[in-house]
């Protein structure tokens, strides 16, 4: 029998490869990847999610210029590093805490140059915050005999901690602004550049002087540079596989994907490690309102996040005046990348986008229905009660939970809201209820006749829905075209009962109007 390696502490929270190696905690070895970005060029810029581990791959890059061997020892990068040369490093981390203003920005900054100082043993002449970063660099570089490493840490942070005020995400950006532009007048002296954070501001708002920058987001070799492979769940994590579903793992935690290998986000998986038990814990860790208010403000039709096409321009569509949602569900990691198509190799790519696990569908469709009207209490109590009536194929009573649902939206939302009039309104909340239960979707299910509004595939159960909105009355239009267009007979062989049900919403009452049901016996 084969044993398994002896459990280690699982590095929870922990950014700092010094601490994981010298305390034994499990380590999951990117260092080979690391070489290969600080081998490509001079000058890079990398997105991901929060909680991917961008910090500890900044103090990787860290360690790994100051020459720390012993941190490498046995790893990837050891026998490929020149461990005879030592860089100067000098690391911003904007990370920690909120700024609220410009001056407490600029203050932050000041405070880490003056450690930087005071660490390397530097004397600077110039008082502004860029002059005395560029006296850093080159000061830094001059005193070590070898040109100056900078590594920027959660760049973005100041700006998207403040995107409910739009001026002072704007201060923010400005003075940012400046600071990275010092980067390019310094360029002689910098051996080596790299900045991370969440989102991808463009570059003719936050990086223009940085003409060279290599933007590695969607570059397929560095998609697994940050988060845990299938292979190293699976290697490096072995001891602590035993008495989880492993099937159940990667349908809650695998999936986020830049255009190569996928990865789990490394926070869900060290928690579930620990507690033994499956929850959203990478979503709790942050309520996205600002992205909820937006797609709201902004008419989404929410049954469209399963599956989104886009190209590699409106994923960068991202500055304080100009956010698209699909950009910033995307930097986000709300979705992430599940395929791309070209029309010829000359051609831009164009992106399918959709959610990247079951915890991030479930997670965001839950905080998703409070900003389409629903009350939140609302949202628990009939989440309960929906899969039992699905199961029991109880119509009245799944009647009678969805006028609940629609009818406890306040009418002083209906006023105040863009949502109002919107008529996909009706259907996304549908669709947000049904995804919060983490059930088995398929939004405009694609068949030799047409489109299926929504599929569902449920205890045994095939469900086919169609909606339609109405002034007033019910019409029947509905059903009718459910039975018109044949859509069951895509699911005939699967040997279930089929249900075609068809929904009416009338504009007026705000409300179902229309609910009719037939089935197709198994068979």
């Amino acid at each position: 029998m084969e044993t398994l390696p002896s459990r280690r502490t699982l590095p929870i929270g922990i950014q700092n490869l010094r601490e994981i190696r010298e305390q034994g905690h499990y380590y999951v070895d990117k260092t080979g990847l690391v070489v290969d970005l600080i081998e490509a060029g001079k000058t890079h810029f990398l997105s991901r999610p929060r909680r991917f581990g961008k910090s500890l791959l900044v103090d990787t890059l860290k360690e790994l210029f100051e020459g720390n061997r012993a941190l490498f020892e046995g790893l990837a990068a050891e026998p490929r590093w020149d461990w005879s040369r030592r860089h100067p490093v000098i690391r911003i981390d904007l990370g920690q805490g909120e700024v609220r203003n410009r001056a407490e920005l600029d203050q932050r900054l000041h405070e880490q140059i003056d450690d930087h100082v005071a660490r390397l043993g530097v004397k600077l002449r110039h008082q502004s915050l860029s002059g005395r970063f560029g006296e850093l660099i080159r000061e830094a570089a001059q005193q070590a005999g070898q040109r100056t490493v900078v590594l920027v840490d959660e760049y973005d942070k100041p700006i998207l901690d403040n995107l409910g005020d739009p001026a002072i995400a704007a201060q923010m950006r400005d003075g940012l602004r400046s600071l990275y532009s010092v980067l390019k007048g310094s360029d002689a002296h910098l051996k080596f550049v790299f900045l991370t954070g969440v989102s991808k501001f463009s570059k003719v708002s936050l990086f223009s002087g940085l003409n060279n920058l290599q933007d590695l987001t969607l570059d397929p070799q560095f998609s697994a540079l940050c988060g845990y492979t299938d292979a190293e769940i699976d290697s490096v994590f072995a001891p602590e596989l035993p008495g989880l579903d492993r099937e159940q793992i990667r349908s809650w935690y695998n999936g986020y994907n830049w255009g190569g290998q996928g990865v789990y986000n490394p926070f869900d998986v060290l928690l579930l490690f620990r507690n033994r038990q499956f929850r959203p814990y990478w979503f709790e860790t942050g309520t996205p309102t600002f992205l909820t208010r937006l797609l709201a403000e902004r008419q989404f039709f929410i049954p469209d996040l399963q599956r989104l096409q886009s190209d590699a321009a409106l994923l960068s569509s991202f500055d304080v005046d100009h956010i698209e949602p699909e950009a910033l569900l995307f930097q986000t990691g709300y979705l992430t990348l599940h395929g791309s198509t070209q029309a010829s190799p000359h051609d831009e790519p164009m992106y399918t986008l959709g959610y990247p696990n079951r915890e991030v569908e479930l997670a965001l469709n839950r905080a998703l229905l409070p900003a389409y009207g629903v009350p939140a209490r609302q949202v628990v109590t009939s989440r309960v009660e929906l899969g039992e009536l699905l199961q029991r194929s109880d119509w009245a009573g799944l009647q009678r939970l969805l006028e609940a649902l629609y009818a406890s939206i306040p009418h002083d939302w209906y006023r105040r809201s863009p949502l109002a009039g919107f008529e996909g309104h009706y259907a996304s909340v549908f669709y947000s209820h049904f995804a919060a239960l983490g059930l088995d979707l398929r939004v405009e299910d694609a068949t030799s006749h047409g489109r299926i509004d929504l599929t569902l595939l449920h205890a045994g159960q095939v469900f086919l829905f169609e909606f339609k909105v109405v002034e007033q009355q019910a019409s029947g239009e509905a059903l009718r075209q459910l039975q018109a267009r044949g859509y069951a007979d895509k699911y005939r062989a699967r040997g279930e009962p089929i249900h075609l049900i068809g929904i009416e919403f009338s504009r007026a009452q705000r409300n179902l109007v229309g609910f009719e049901v037939e089935t197709i016996a198994a068979g």
